[in-house]
């Protein structure tokens, strides 16, 4: 890897467009500060993509800012050494040996992670509530998964981690896998014990893979989990658009290289990566690991007390209840409603209309997204919107519901790969239980399947999915979304 070059005291001079001064410590970032400065000014005259050439009359503000890596940020034949030098600032900051910036999101490196330990049909331990997009990755590497699913809460109808005991399990009736796989925070924040889980992927000989997608600020703070390497994991996932304030699509895949093959990272980051990457996106993942680098403890310090914060005002309000303890990453808020009788969809409604969407919403839960992005400002007023709408929609406490995405218990029949390729057909819903699905298909968010390619159908999954439908959720990546067809194998 490109060694990093030092930081010096010469930074170039202030830039009303960089207001924090990251531009001396961050390269990609630097590139493009200089590019768009010569874009705005007239100074630019590209014969080469993209194909706005810099223009605004065409189409619009919509292409202000947009750089190519190559030919923008820096040159057409130079522009890696740049790309080197900030990738290799990242894995100094996270202490890996190993990394890459994804413009497709961790969507792109869980798939790299997939393809670059395993394939023709080998077995991986991973767990049951993965996002899609570590589906899709099986499929593209060939692996056979052998799911391990979190412990559920039933209190509060969302899952826990996945205990180690579980993994330990796994690998002791699949002596042959390739890894394990897991998703650490999950979706809605739960943490698991990543050390345990590490030594027990290291005990039979195997690396162990953390998507860890929603929670690039981990290790930045002491009241904050360590970040999956400093755990012990050799490889992570994580978005910078998520937790740190990069453009959307940017990513950061981190690894060591003891038990996986830096060749072989590259090979599987690049099969499935651009050749044209964005280098706007590519320069904001540059510029929030610079911003992180710096001040990342005071940022992550006024997060957690922002969510601390909020969660105490929330728990005042009857009914409310949040996701908090042992085991949950304490800048996650989870909102959960079933003890207001009040239903999420409707909570969200309120919340848009007012500007203020938030990640997730369903019967029982509303989970907004608060970041380093915030203050205490915006938080107290997105704390008075909820509250406000909560009262409105009041009505006869409930017992929370476990969603079909946490609990699903999949019954394979055929590989992910297999089900993929397979010939299909089209059925009525009313013939679909009993066949093997050729469709995943999800309620999102959260994105985790009730059915997978190659899974078995059966009554229980197709009635979980018609209650998310008529309580008014979306049915993600289905062929027919009314759930009258399904698309199985054929046979």
């Amino acid at each position: 890897m490109q060694q990093t070059r030092p930081v010096t005291s010469d930074a170039p001079p202030y830039d009303p467009r960089d207001p924090r001064g990251l531009r001396s410590d961050a390269p990609l970032l630097d590139g493009w500060l200089s590019f768009t400065a010569q874009a705005e000014a007239g100074e630019l005259t590209p014969m080469s993509v993209p194909g706005h050439k810099q223009r605004q009359d065409l189409t619009g503000a919509v292409v202000a800012g947009d750089a190519p890596l190559y030919g923008g940020v820096d040159s057409i034949k130079h522009a890696d050494v740049p790309l080197a030098d900030a990738e290799a600032r990242a894995a100094a900051l996270w202490g890996a040996d190993w990394c890459r910036f994804s413009v497709a999101g961790s969507t792109h490196g869980n798939q790299a992670l997939a393809l670059a330990v395993g394939g023709d049909g080998r077995e991986i331990i991973v767990t049951r509530i993965l996002h899609r997009s570590l589906l899709l990755g099986l499929v593209l590497a060939g692996l056979r998964p052998v799911w391990v699913r979190p412990e559920l809460d039933q209190a509060t109808g969302l899952p826990a981690a996945v205990a180690v005991a579980t993994v330990r399990a796994a690998l002791k009736e699949h002596p042959d896998a390739c890894a394990v796989f897991l998703g650490d925070p999950s979706y809605v924040g739960t943490t698991g014990d990543l050390a345990g889980h590490a030594g027990a992927a290291h005990e039979a000989g195997l690396p162990l893979l953390v998507d860890q997608a929603w929670a690039a600020h981990l290790g930045f703070h002491p009241d904050l989990p360590a970040h999956a390497i400093a755990a012990g994991a050799d490889a992570l996932v994580t978005s910078a658009h998520k937790a740190l304030p990069a453009y959307t699509q940017g990513a950061i895949v981190l690894a060591r290289t003891e038990r996986l093959q830096a060749a072989r990272l590259n090979r599987a980051f690049e099969a499935t990566h651009t050749t044209s990457p964005a280098g706007s996106i590519a320069a904001s993942i540059d510029a929030a690991r610079a911003l992180l680098a710096r001040d990342g403890r005071d940022l992550c310090e006024r997060l957690l007390r922002c969510v601390a914060g909020a969660k105490k005002q929330l728990t005042q309000v009857p009914g409310v209840r949040v996701l908090d303890g042992p085991g949950v990453e304490p800048t996650k808020l989870v909102v959960l409603l079933a003890g207001t009788g009040a239903h999420g969809y409707a909570i969200e409604a309120d919340l848009v209309a007012e500007g203020m969407p938030v990640e997730s919403a369903d019967r029982d839960t509303v989970i907004p997204i608060v970041t380093i992005a915030d203050d205490e400002e915006q938080v107290a007023a997105f704390l008075d919107v909820l509250i406000a709408s909560i009262e409105r929609h009041r009505g006869t406490p409930r017992t929370p519901k476990i969603a079909a995405s946490w609990s699903v218990v999949p019954q394979t029949v055929l590989s992910p790969r297999e089900a993929f390729f397979a010939d299909n057909e089209t059925v009525p819903a009313s013939a679909a239980a009993g066949r093997v699905s050729a469709e995943l298909i999800a309620p999102y968010p959260p994105g985790v399947p009730v059915l997978a390619p190659g899974e078995l159908i059966t009554a229980e999954a197709i009635e979980s999915l018609r209650e998310v439908q008529a309580d008014g959720g979306r049915i993600a990546y289905a062929a027919d979304q009314s759930l009258e067809t399904f698309q199985v194998i054929a046979r």
